[in-house]
């Protein structure tokens, strides 16, 4: 334990030493917000169990086990020492056993697969129990001589207090028999001292004592007996749209440090905290916490609250016109309820809220209910109704806590229209899913319908001034109204024992109503592609592919989406309009295991995409659909895990 309070140590210094170092010159804005997209067809989840032994070979119980990898999960042991951790992403462990009193050894590496359990054994040796050397405190600080030895009787544990109550232990031998020095004339009161001195009478506790041993108490059980664990990022993120773009320094001015903490609390629950802090003609930060508790429970609460701010300091006129102060800042709160009624009924309810100081009706709820029911092993049917707000830019400042990559505000956004204030998107989805385990692959089908209010719609790459625009910067407007209503097929499965990855079209009809004539006069300029007046079928493909390769401790993962209704910028008269279009995302993650020392873990991340949101069951259709002309971001740099 003491090896990882070090390292938490070493974690935030590194922090706040690149956050001192790593301030850029202004520069463009490098919108860059890498974050995984949340898989449409997630990947079965894998366990581990284990047992804990003492250098003896008795089960220890109580011991806190941690496992730090794609996610992170805590377990307590039982009273046969065994242990087990549900429902772990894929991939790559370091899993640690921690209990006050015992010397806690390296951390093991687990592989994790796809619907599979590992196994682990973990050995712990009693810690030492040498004698702690005492400072004198009395009156005789400076006294050379020697003091006298402590009676035997004092050294016993089973004599520290007599028949009457009195503490005989040797502290408190100690400072009674110490020598004088200079001082011999000045006497201090025992009860100080002592918990219950003959002066002071029976019941009367000697404030020092209560207060230093209560104190240091708290603080060794807080350092030695909790099993931080936590993440430091030190990235470097860009982006751009020609192969020139991207040798531009000016592109890649922006530098970001992250960092992450959490621990479990007591045997059923986990807090975290984390933040992040960038620099350039964009400043912003982002702190964030959040509350869970773990399964198996028949409440599961997850808890959360972040707040970001975001401020601009650059010259671009359409940026400066929307930031009247200088900077925007938002907040949020959010509480869900996972509640087991049965074991094959569970009903998750919950809501966020969200409050940005930019655009009118600055609070926003969104409240969520979910029910699944599960008739068999092997079988799930859930439904979900959802009413979601989105505020213009919210991808800016409120990015998903389950994201690897967690990066703070980086791109500047205005409204397509001078003057026209933002309006808050609203989103109503109803939907209904089956799923169906075969082997090692799950079967989905799901069916959906939703009503949309304010349509947004965001584009890159246009000028609405004589200035120069910059890469990052982009534009928001609202196109409408959207009913629509689709089915979806998908299945995922794990290959080879090395990759596993998902498959899901969905076909959706729906029918995008008229913008007013402000907006739509803009849209026809600048994206006429983003004007739908008629019903129309959407045909959507969406893959992902994750593969490790342990021979080089090697984790790539890609994503990949293909849309006949993505909204592209004007094309020259007499050129083709393209039928349908693409999304990407590509992540590679290099383990570096001669930087590895104690239980920490460096990896080396490599990611390029040009997909704008993360995928979310309950979003609009459009929401991605409406992005015109994503630059590719680019974000590379180094990962801390301990």
């Amino acid at each position: 334990m003491k090896q990882v309070t070090r390292m938490a140590a070493l974690a935030v210094v590194g922090s706040l030493g690149l956050l001192c170092t790593s301030a850029s010159p202004a520069g463009a804005q490098t919108g860059v917000d890498v974050r995984p997209v949340t898989h449409i067809a997630s990947v079965p989840a894998g366990s581990i169990q284990g047992v804990v032994l003492d250098e003896r070979g008795i089960p220890v119980a109580g011991a806190t086990i941690s496992a730090l990898g794609a996610t992170s999960a805590f377990a307590i042991t039982d009273r046969s020492g065994r242990f087990e951790l549900r429902t772990l992403s894929p991939g790559p462990y370091i899993v640690r056993a921690h209990l006050a009193g015992f010397v806690a050894p390296r951390g093991q590496v687990i592989d994790v697969r796809p619907s599979a359990r590992a196994s682990s054994s973990i050995a712990l040796r009693h810690a030492g129990t040498g004698t702690t050397p005492y400072p004198l405190l009395a009156a005789g600080i400076g006294d050379t001589a020697e003091p006298q030895p402590a009676p035997e009787a004092a050294a016993s544990p089973s004599s520290a207090t007599s028949a009457g109550g009195d503490d005989h232990g040797e502290v408190a031998w100690r400072m009674r028999h110490a020598r004088r020095g200079v001082l011999k004339d000045t006497t201090i009161p025992l009860d100080l001292f002592d918990d219950d001195s003959a002066e002071a009478g029976a019941g009367s506790a000697g404030f020092f004592t209560r207060a230093s041993e209560s104190s240091g108490r708290l603080a060794a059980d807080f350092l030695t007996g909790t099993p931080f664990s936590g993440q430091v990022n030190l990235l470097t993120t860009g982006s751009f749209d020609s192969p020139q773009q991207l040798f531009s320094g000016d592109n890649f001015s922006h530098s970001t440090t992250y960092l992450a903490l959490g621990a479990p609390v007591g045997e059923h629950a986990d807090w975290a905290a984390r933040a992040a802090l960038t620099q350039g003609d964009l400043s912003s930060w982002i702190v964030a916490g959040e509350y869970t508790t773990r399964a198996p429970a028949r409440h599961r609460y997850d808890i959360g609250v972040s707040y970001s701010t975001q401020r601009y300091e650059g010259g671009n006129f359409a940026t400066l016109r929307d930031v009247t102060d200088g900077s925007r800042n938002a907040g949020a709160l959010y509480g869900f309820d996972t509640f087991s009624v049965l074991p094959s009924l569970t009903v998750s309810y919950g809501a966020r809220y969200a409050r940005y100081d930019y655009i009118d009706g600055a609070s926003l709820v969104s409240p969520r209910l979910a029910v699944t029911l599960a008739p068999s092993d092997h079988f799930r049917v859930s439904t979900m109704v959802s009413s979601r707000a989105t505020a213009p830019g919210a991808e800016e400042f409120m990015p998903r806590m389950d994201s690897g990559i967690w990066l703070p505000p980086q791109r500047t956004f205005s409204s397509l229209v001078a003057g026209r204030p933002f309006e808050a998107e609203r989103t109503n989805h109803a939907e209904v899913e089956m799923e169906r385990d075969v082997a090692s692959a799950t079967v989905s089908v799901r069916v959906f319908r939703q009503h949309v209010n304010d349509q947004l719609a965001t584009l890159f790459g246009i000028n609405t001034t004589a200035l120069p625009e910059t890469v990052g910067h982009y534009y928001l407007t609202n196109v409408g109204g959207v009913d629509a209503s689709g089915v979806s097929a998908g299945i995922r499965a794990a290959l080879a024992n090395r990759v596993h990855g998902s498959v899901e079209y969905t076909l959706t009809h729906a029918r995008l109503t008229t913008p007013d004539s402000d907006n739509l006069a803009y849209l026809l300029v600048f994206a006429p592609s983003a004007v739908r007046p008629d019903a129309e079928q959407i045909h959507d493909v969406a893959t992902s592919i994750e593969t490790d390769v342990p021979e080089t401790s090697t984790r790539v993962i890609v994503l990949y989406r293909v849309s006949n209704a993505f909204a592209h910028a004007p094309v020259a008269p007499g050129s083709p309009t393209p039928s349908v279009d693409t999304r990407f995302d590509v992540q590679v993650r290099q383990s570096l295991p001669f930087m590895d020392f104690s239980t920490a873990k460096w990896e080396a991340l490599v990611a390029v995409r040009n997909f704008f949101r993360d995928a979310a069951a309950e979003q609009s259709v459009y929401d991605e659909l409406l992005v015109v002309r994503p630059p590719k971001r680019i974000v590379g740099g180094l990962t801390l895990k301990f």
